[in-house]
Formats: C-alpha cells, structure tokens, sequence
C-alpha cells in the first residue's frame, strides 16, 4: 500500500530555467536508466522475491525510486515552464510544447516513449541483484553528466543528492548479494561444462591496421585460464575448433550433459526405470503418512488461515497419492510393495513433537514452528518429486512426467502459501526488548 506524502524527499529549487536543460532531464524520468525504470525493476523483482529479508530490502529502494521520479519530475517542469508561453523556449523541444503544454511526460529526452523493455528481471535473486547494481552505475553516470551540463546552483544540488543515492543503492545491492554466500559464477542451477568454461578464445588475432596487438592479463592468463589461440582458423570446417579440448580429455571416461565420469557405463533404460519405481514406491509410502498427519497439524493450528491450508493440502495429497498409483500402474509396478519412506517419518515424528510442545507457547509463535515443520516437509517432497519426475523424461513418458509435475507445481504452491500465512505472524510478534 502506498502513500504519498505531499513532501519531496529533496527539496528543490531553479533559479534559472533553461528548456533545453530540462528535455534533457527527461532521460531520468522516462528514459531507459531514469527514476521510473528503477522504480518498476526494483518493486517487481520484490513482489517476485521469496526471500522476505531481500524482499523487503527491494520494496523499500523500489518506493524511494518513486520519490526520486518526484524531485526529477518537479525539477524538469520548472526548467520546461517557459515552453508554456514563450516561442523561443518552445523551440527547445517542440513535442513537449505543444502536445506536453510545457510538462513532462513519459518519454526520454528525444521523445521516445517509455517501455517495460527497459526493466531487468529474471525472477533469480543474484542475478537480478547483479542488474540491480549495474542499473545504479549507469544511472549515476547520467546523473554526473547533467550536472556537468548545468549551470544553476539549485538544479546542481538536487542533482548531487540524487547521484549520491544512486551510490548507496549500489552498496546495499552488493551487500545483500554479498550476504547470500554464493560463488562468484554459481549462476542458476546447471553446471557449466568442464574445460571449457575455462578455456579463452583469442578470437580477433594477429596485428591491426593502428598496431593492436593481441594482449594477455587476468582475464585469459594465470589461475584456471587456458589460452586457445585462433579457435575458429584451425576448426578444419567442423566448427568446433580447440572447443573441443574438453571432450578429447576425457577420452578415458564417459560424458554424461556436462557431467564426467571416469571408466563409467551408460545406465540401461531398464536401469533408470527400476530406480524411478523404486522412489515412487519411496514417495508414495511418504503421502500416504502425510494423509494421516495433515488433519492433526489442522487441529494444531491457531490460525483460520493456516488451518484452512493444511486442509486444502490434505485434499491435493490424497490425489497425489491417486496419481503416484496410476504412474506405477503405468509402469507395471503397481502390485509393488512399498518402501518405508523414513525421512518422511522423521519430519513426521518431528512435526508431532512441535504440536505437543505448540500447546504451551505464544499461539503465533507455535503457528510459526508449525509453518516451518510443514516447509520442511514441503521441500522434502519437493526433491522427490523433482528427481522422479527427470527420471521420467529421461525415459521419454510423457504422461508419467506430465501427472509428477503436477504434484510438485501442488508442493511448490504449498510452500509459498506457507510463506505468506508466515510473515504477518511474525509481524505481529513484534521486536523483542534489547537483552542487555
């Protein structure tokens, strides 16, 4: 929920107004590294954070970017004000005289109107932090531009102000990438391919017309670095070149995608399809205790909410379970016996011992311990259902893979409604008194 508050964060003032100053100062209102972008890029990756802390911490630069589209807006329409009566001032910018009447509009500063193009997101927190702090870099360089360009001592100040945030912003998203401990280049999920992610390829070789020469530094020499001279002259036609380097060493050893095995054989379809029953037969004895135990932590929970989730989610185990039996029917294993699922016992066993000690605490503080037994149950059944349901495209059923993603997009969708009946009862706690 907004407000706004009839005040700018900065308060600005232009002794001399100069049109042609102000069309320029439209770059950062409408423009693709202005106030406005930021303010959408930051606010969206926010509502698309599950992480609260950094959720939080995006909201709040996203709602101040607000702000600073505010002080930008007010300082170009005292410098366009002229445009409204005065001829010479309207040549400035003719567009923003005559259709604009002198105001600003959504547009940078050569009447290109403002996108969504222009916003980063990802919907993958470091990699959106990483856009973050490069949006802040570029729009500090703008901002010291047109204080190069100024000459009134108003303008200049709210100007250094706004460039000065541009820095602090930078800050807190290099520290909150900084916080979340990942390497460097643990970007997404899939590993890069071994050899070649380390291999540089000197791909414009020789001397130039003006004397370049080619160079050699920390980018493509030293540490990991392999230096692969003129890839693409000496791939003799086949287009991969010295590329190749990786596949040639590891001719003692099978690869699999990206991943190397040494003196390893190929698993057999069969092979797969035994380890796909045989965690079917796993996860299916884990919903099947999960239908007995979601209707107690029900009656645990003190909040209405959270009790209506849990008997929502009974309703979508006991079809999960329906599905887990048509896929091993599918299968021809579905006379198989099932196989004690003990890391659901445990969580199981675990989330009792929360419900029996929830009854003498605090009823948020009790529904909180709950919530996070149900996560961890949540992402257990996650897993399973993430490796049941590769195994199955890996062995081209369709259907079987079709019926498990259901059932995990049902899990995912689950632990984020934890997420969100969680965060307000935690508000509600409050912070504690300092201990001293």
């Amino acid at each position: 929920m907004y407000h706004h508050v009839k005040r700018l964060m900065y308060t600005v003032r232009v002794d001399a107004p100069d049109p042609s100053f102000g069309n320029m100062l439209l770059e950062q209102f409408g423009g693709a590294n202005g106030e406005l972008a930021a303010a959408m890029q930051y606010s969206i990756q926010g509502l698309n954070c599950d992480d609260a802390a950094r959720k939080d911490m995006l909201m709040d630069i996203g709602t101040e970017e607000l702000s600073h589209l505010e002080v930008v807006g007010t300082l170009a329409r005292l410098h366009l004000a002229p445009m409204k009566n005065m001829r010479d001032a309207a040549e400035a910018d003719p567009l923003i005289a005559i259709a604009g009447g002198g105001g600003v509009n959504l547009y940078n500063s050569m009447g290109s109107a403002w996108t969504a193009d222009y916003l980063k997101i990802t919907g993958e927190l470091d990699v959106d932090l990483r856009s973050n702090i490069a949006a802040e870099a570029r729009a500090k360089i703008v901002y010291e531009r047109l204080i190069n360009f100024c000459d009134d001592a108003g303008t200049k100040d709210a100007l250094q102000f706004l460039m000065t945030r541009e820095i602090t912003h930078m800050k807190v998203f290099a520290a909150a990438l900084e916080s979340m401990e990942k390497p460097a280049f643990s970007i997404g999920r899939i590993a890069p391919s071994a050899g070649v992610v380390n291999q540089y390829f000197n791909d414009s070789s020789g001397t130039g017309d003006m004397g370049e020469i080619d160079t050699r530094g920390p980018w493509n020499e030293g540490g990991d670095w392999e230096y692969v001279e003129s890839p693409a002259l000496k791939s003799n036609g086949s287009g991969n070149g010295s590329a190749s380097n990786g596949a040639e060493k590891a001719a003692d050893g099978e690869v699999a995608g990206d991943i190397i095995f040494e003196n390893s054989i190929p698993a057999s379809a069969e092979a797969i399809q035994e380890t796909l029953v045989e965690h079917l037969r796993d996860l299916l004895h884990a919903e099947k205790q999960l239908v007995r135990a979601l209707p107690k932590m029900a009656r645990a929970a003190q909040s209405l909410q959270l009790r209506e989730a849990f008997e929502m989610h009974l309703a979508e185990t006991e079809e999960q379970v329906e599905r887990l039996n048509e896929v091993l029917n599918f299968l021809n294993a579905g006379n198989a016996r099932l196989k004690p699922c003990k890391g659901m016992m445990g969580l199981i066993e675990e989330g009792e011992e929360i419900i029996a000690d929830g009854k003498k605490k605090d009823p948020y503080l009790a529904d909180l311990e709950l919530i996070a037994a149900a996560h961890k149950v949540e992402h257990y059944e996650i897993a399973s259902y993430i490796t049941a349901r590769n195994l199955a495209f890996q062995l081209r059923l369709p259907e079987v893979s079709r019926l498990l993603q259901m059932s995990l997009a049902e899990e995912q969708n689950s632990d984020m409604l934890l997420d969100q009946i969680g965060r307000p009862l935690t508000s509600v706690l409050g912070r504690p008194a300092a201990v001293v």
